[in-house]
C-alpha cells in the first residue's frame, strides 16, 4: 500500500488541525503526518506521494517552523516524487499575500523536479494577489483553506480536494468524506 507524508508547520494550530483532517480522510494508515519542526532531509525519502501544508503569516511571511528549515527544504531531493500542497491564509485581512507561503514553498521545491498535483481552482475566494497563484490559469498551486473567514467551507474543500489528489496519487485504497 502506498503510504503518503504529510509534513505541516503551524504555530496556532489551524494548520496541524487541517493535516490531520486531511489524514482522516485517507485513514491513519495510509498518511504519517509529521510536523516539520521534528523531521530532517532524510524524512522525505521515505515518501513518493508527499503533503506540505504551510500558514501564510501576517503579511506575506513563512511559519516559523517552516522558515527554520527552509535552507533543508531547498536541499531535499524531489525528482520521481508526486508532492500537493495547501495553504492556510486570511484572504481578507491580508488580501495582498494571500497563501504567499504556499506560492514560495512552491518556487522552492519545485527547483529539484517533482510533480506537483492538487492544484486548486481560485473561484470562490476574494483577494488581491498571491504568490500561489499559477498565473493566467485561475488556479492556485495547492488547497487554499481560510480559516479566519471561510472555516464553513474547509470540509467540503477538504473532501474535493483529497478526492482530486487521490487519484492524481493513483491510490486505490479507501477514502472518506468527512463533515468535519
Amino acid at each position: 500500500m502506498a503510504k503518503i507524508g504529510l509534513f505541516f508547520g503551524s504555530d496556532e494550530g489551524n494548520t496541524e488541525k487541517v493535516a490531520y483532517r486531511i489524514q482522516a480522510r485517507f485513514g491513519a494508515d495510509v498518511v504519517d503526518v509529521k510536523d516539520i519542526a521534528d523531521v530532517t532531509q532524510l524524512d522525505f525519502a521515505d515518501y513518493n506521494h508527499i503533503i506540505l501544508g504551510i500558514p501564510t503569516w501576517d503579511f506575506g511571511q513563512i511559519q516559523s517552523d517552516w522558515e527554520e528549515f527552509w535552507d533543508d527544504i531547498a536541499a531535499v531531493d524531489f525528482s520521481g516524487k508526486q508532492v500537493a500542497l495547501f495553504g492556510l491564509g486570511d484572504q481578507f485581512g491580508y488580501g495582498d499575500y494571500f497563501l504567499d507561503a504556499m506560492g514560495m514553498l512552491h518556487d522552492v521545491i519545485i527547483q529539484s523536479g517533482p510533480e506537483i498535483v492538487g492544484h486548486w481552482p481560485t473561484d470562490g475566494y476574494e483577494f488581491e494577489a498571491s504568490k500561489a497563484e499559477i498565473p493566467g490559469k485561475g488556479m492556485f498551486v495547492g488547497l487554499a483553506i481560510d480559516e479566519d473567514q471561510q472555516e464553513n467551507l474547509t470540509a467540503d474543500r477538504l473532501n474535493r480536494w483529497c478526492a482530486q489528489i487521490h487519484i492524481e496519487f493513483g491510490l486505490d485504497t479507501p477514502l472518506a468524506s468527512l463533515d468535519d
